[in-house]
């Protein structure tokens, strides 16, 4: 059984960083493509970042281009999400998402089967 744990998120002031984790168990990470999405109260899941199991491409919205990097360790079968300059509106529960053996639409939710609980992100200005 698929198993997706993330952490790291918290409380922070406008222009603050936070490093989010993501803990994979139960699936094979060096074949996962691994997705960040986040979601704000009373609006619909987006997407915020992704890297592919097949060369490790980068992709990110457009919103948190060159303010958020996400990386993977497959020794500790972790993918990461560091998001520097912090703003109010990145304010939302972030969750970790993962699908094995797909390398395209990682910007849609619906490409991946696991996902996890979530961790949440509260941006103050």
């Amino acid at each position: 059984q698929a198993q997706l744990v993330e952490s790291g998120g918290g409380l922070v002031q406008a222009g603050a960083s936070l490093k989010l984790s993501c803990a994979a168990s139960g699936l094979t990470f060096s074949t996962s493509s691994m997705g960040w999405f986040r979601q704000a109260p009373g609006k619909e899941r987006e997407f915020v970042a992704a890297i592919s199991w097949s060369n490790s491409n980068t992709y990110y919205a457009d919103s948190v281009k060159g303010r958020f990097t996400i990386s993977r360790d497959s020794a500790k079968k972790t993918v990461y999400l560091q998001m520097n300059t912090l703003k109010p509106e990145d304010t939302a529960g972030y969750y970790c998402a993962a699908e094995s053996y797909v390398s395209t639409g990682l910007n849609l939710p619906r490409t991946y089967r696991y996902w996890g609980q979530g961790t949440q992100v509260i941006v103050s200005s």
